[in-house]
């Protein structure tokens, strides 16, 4: 921490949750983010368009792509996330499927 104090708390259990601050200031230009620097994906990347009224790929919401058709996010770095391990790991597994939906409809 920041300031070097110390604390002694009796505790039978503890859950320790380090780094919760998106890295994305590289694709500020590229896609939509929130105001923390999470990915904005499926109807938040869609509400997040210049115009505010045209939906990506022609209405279809794929859960987990962003505001660049054909781009997908999974995890702790889409706003909105659980921003835990195994659920990371199935949304990873989902932008596989939603990948290939992507593929079957372009």
């Amino acid at each position: 921490n920041r300031t070097g104090d110390q604390d002694t708390i009796r505790v039978r259990a503890l859950f320790v949750f380090i780094g919760a601050v998106p890295h994305t200031g590289w694709l500020a230009d590229a896609i939509a983010l929130d105001d923390h620097g999470f990915v904005l994906t499926g109807v938040d990347a869609i509400h997040a368009r210049a115009d505010g009224s045209l939906p990506i790929n022609g209405g279809l919401s794929r859960t987990l792509e962003t505001s660049l058709p054909g781009l997908f996010a999974a995890g702790d770095i889409r706003r909105g996330s659980v921003k835990r391990v195994a659920s990371a790991v199935g949304e990873g597994a989902m932008a596989v499927r939603q990948i290939h939906e992507y593929f079957e409809r372009s």
